[in-house]
């Protein structure tokens, strides 16, 4: 698999790449002032019509995606219905899966001549580095082994407890009490509901390879509008879940799946605020 960076491809065999927003062409009308040290001293007041985007510019983001979806989805690929970062090439017993963060990309497909096909592809139209195998993408590590990929979030982890002063707490077994729910009214409002928020958001991000932590970090966030203290204790126990369970992550197999299971919960009246049901 690559990792591109708009400018870098990652491969994952996985692989990583990369590429950069100046390749981005504006359908709006721009204009800038003259650049210091590039100042037309025949006409100092004169402004610079922009043909491509530039880093800073608020059209930079769209024009730079518009370019990069319209020329891979002329190549074959087919753009997600669920994730608009997600590129999709299929054509007979070929695939190959393309991710798309900003200027990051991570590639990958179902054989390396494909594989090297598609890089020379985006090589011919964008200025790219290639960053080789995939090991490492917006703080998530990337571990191979012969039964799959482990990907781990343990440096987002240990930098989030030591941001909360928490590297020294006493670790918990589970991220929430299972026999009581919160009231979004019990308690004094904290201190500061900024950092709050701030937190549950790091957790957010956190179930990214931590789905263990989905329900517990969900009711985290139900009280976001108006933090009290219980809610504040509900999120540190969470943290001191994390703390106990660094090395947690999501493992990737090998192979087919040939059944996919789920779990859901269900209680009758089960919000103390407004006495509805969780339906199973």
């Amino acid at each position: 698999m690559y990792y591109l960076y708009t400018q870098h491809i990652y491969m994952v065999t996985p692989h990583v790449g990369c590429v950069v927003f100046l390749h981005g062409h504006l359908n709006e009308t721009v204009y800038c002032q003259q650049p210091p040290g590039f100042v037309d001293p025949a006409a100092p007041d004169h402004v610079c019509l922009l043909q491509k985007s530039l880093y800073g510019l608020k059209q930079a983001p769209r024009a730079w995606h518009q370019r990069f979806s319209g020329f891979i989805q002329r190549s074959g690929f087919t753009a997600s219905t669920s994730d608009t970062s997600l590129f999709v090439y299929k054509v007979g017993a070929d695939i190959a899966y393309l991710l798309l963060y900003v200027d990051d990309i991570i590639l990958t497909a179902s054989s390396t001549s494909l594989l090297r096909r598609l890089t020379e592809l985006l090589h011919s139209e964008f200025a790219m580095t290639n960053l080789g195998d995939l090991h490492h993408f917006l703080g998530i590590s990337v571990m191979r082994s012969a039964d799959g990929l482990f990907l781990s979030q343990h440096q987002y982890a240990v930098d989030l407890l030591q941001c909360t002063g928490m590297t020294e707490c006493h670790s918990t077994a589970t991220p929430v009490d299972t026999y009581a729910k919160l009231s979004a009214t019990d308690g004094a409002p904290v201190a500061d509901a900024t950092q709050y928020r701030s937190l549950a958001g790091a957790l957010q991000y956190l179930t990214l390879t931590r789905p263990d932590l989905a329900y517990a970090v969900q009711q985290v966030c139900l009280f976001m509008h108006d933090p009290r203290e219980p809610h504040l204790a509900m999120l540190k126990r969470v943290l001191r879940y994390v703390k106990g369970t660094l090395s947690t992550g999501l493992h990737i197999g090998t192979g087919s799946i040939t059944s996919l299971t789920a779990y859901s919960n269900a209680d009758w009246a089960g919000c103390p605020d407004s006495r509805r049901s969780t339906s199973g």
